[in-house]
């Protein structure tokens, strides 16, 4: 007799449910150290609700990587088994759970600050590589190993491989059809709700008729659908991930990080002694201005922020008198953040929409609205309290706009 399932109530998809091999990786140390990293970093001092963790995410991202390997197997089984214990799908799932053990405290907060200038995704590679979670799957992974996952999570190789990497991470993945709800609905905003059945309804595998490589793309009655998820991705980003009380804090937080020069480890067996309640501990026992700007919520107040959407040559413009900022006031009295983000990148990942009739269009020309989304690009200067207005002075003279 099989092992039970088990069954998770989560607050965005209902009942999770996690097979011998899934539960045996949440019972790990990369898995339960997830659930003391914040989803949003920062963010819990400006949304009082945002105290949601990576655990949560992750448990989201392996339901949603199996809903969207099942959608995808019902339109093309000749491609994908759509049996519910076929490899694929065990393998995409396992992908979705473990795709971000790697993480550092306060997530994107401090990225980085790695040791060794390594990311969150070779931490999470080095991760996958320790004995507890190689033990898991010799136990129970049925054929499954580490390596397939790691693999997945850098691209994967072959035609399958490589269509099933997009389900974790692509333009239409699971990553942020979780976490857009999640964040949405634990900062207490709307931003972030679009229809998730009816995306998940007219996704479908379709091969690029330049290069032959098979990519995610929907139905044209899904088009609708997908505008959605991308506008609610462009309003998180405006609204919420580049808060400017958060983004100050952030800053504040990779200020102190670098005064007090200990760099995230780069040992997978260090980098699990480390997240949120770590570091705050250490920080309650600092003197550092930044520590106390954080803990006591007294960030830099904001001298200057520039428009949402700058061009190119008014970004050049702008990042061009920063050195002289920096060098009249001092680096030590100034934090600077510029918020950069693609609304979406379904050009340059070739996503197509499938007419009616069969033929497929590429999605910037089927949807008018997507067609017109520019660039988020802007510049904050946060700056000591007692240099603010000296500083939005000179910014003003020196920016002239």
């Amino acid at each position: 007799m099989p092992p039970r399932m088990l069954s998770i109530r989560d607050p965005v998809h209902g009942f999770v449910r996690a097979d011998a091999l899934e539960r045996a990786l949440i019972d790990t140390r990369p898995l339960q150290r997830l659930r003391s990293i914040r989803q949003l970093g920062m963010m819990f001092f400006v949304f009082p609700g945002a105290e949601h963790s990576r655990f949560s995410h992750a448990l989201g991202a392996m339901e949603l990587a199996g809903r969207l390997y099942d959608a995808l197997a019902a339109k093309a089984p000749e491609l994908l088994d759509p049996d519910r214990r076929a490899r694929e799908r065990r393998l995409v799932r396992a992908a979705g759970l473990l795709h971000d053990i790697g993480h550092a405290p306060f997530s994107h907060s401090a990225e980085e600050q790695f040791e060794g200038g390594i990311d969150h995704e070779q931490m999470t590679r080095r991760l996958l590589d320790i004995p507890e979670v190689r033990g898991a799957f010799e136990r129970l992974g049925d054929g499954l190993r580490p390596d397939d996952v790691a693999r997945l999570l850098q691209g994967g190789e072959g035609p399958v491989e490589r269509l099933l990497s997009q389900v974790v991470s692509g333009e239409l993945d699971v990553d942020k059809m979780d976490y857009l709800l999640r964040d949405s609905l634990f900062c207490g905003v709307r931003y972030g709700s679009y229809d998730l059945p009816r995306l998940l309804d007219t996704v479908v595998p379709i091969q690029d008729p330049d290069g032959g490589e098979w990519g995610i793309g929907v139905e044209e009655g899904g088009i609708h659908a997908l505008e959605a998820l991308v506008m609610a991705r462009y309003y998180m980003f405006t609204q919420v991930y580049f808060n400017v009380t958060g983004k100050a804090l952030e800053l504040h937080l990779s200020a102190w990080l670098a005064e007090e020069g200990t760099p995230w480890p780069a040992d997978p067996e260090a980098f699990l002694l480390e997240d949120d309640v770590a570091v705050l501990a250490r920080m309650r026992h600092s003197q550092s201005p930044h520590a106390l700007a954080v803990l006591r919520r007294a960030r830099f107040p904001l001298a200057y922020e520039t428009r949402e959407h700058l061009t190119a040559e008014q970004r050049e413009r702008f990042a061009a008198i920063l050195p002289a900022l920096v060098g009249r006031f001092g680096e030590r009295k100034l934090l600077i953040s510029n918020a950069v983000k693609d609304p979406h990148r379904l050009r340059q990942a070739r996503v197509f929409v499938q007419r009616y009739d069969g033929s497929l269009e590429p999605v910037e020309q089927a949807s008018q609205f997507m067609r017109h989304l520019t660039r988020i690009e802007s510049f904050r200067v946060y700056a000591a309290p007692d240099i603010c207005a000296a500083v939005k002075s000179a910014i003003a003279e020196m920016w002239g706009e």
